[in-house]
């Protein structure tokens, strides 16, 4: 397992109700099921539509069980943004 920061931005942050938070997990999908459910529905919405990077490389279409995560690194919660 490793330890590190997710960051939460714009409407993300907004249904965390949080900047950001530590992790403790090894991928990203163990990051995302332990914060799901943690707060209602709202996040939980506004995490599947969400793009991520981890450490500022982006994640894409990659199955989040196969994206590991790094000690010390953080994980950018981008939900949808208007405009383009």
């Amino acid at each position: 397992m490793a330890k590190g920061t997710i960051r939460y931005w714009a409407a993300a942050r907004d249904a965390a109700g949080v900047t950001e938070e530590p992790y403790d997990a090894a991928t990203l999908a163990d990051a995302l099921a332990a914060v799901r459910g943690s707060r209602g529905d709202e996040l939980d919405r506004v995490l599947v539509r969400s793009s991520f990077l981890v450490d500022g490389a982006p994640v894409g279409g990659r199955p989040h069980e196969t994206v590991e995560l790094p000690e010390g690194g953080t994980v950018e919660v981008l939900p949808p943004f208007a405009g383009g």
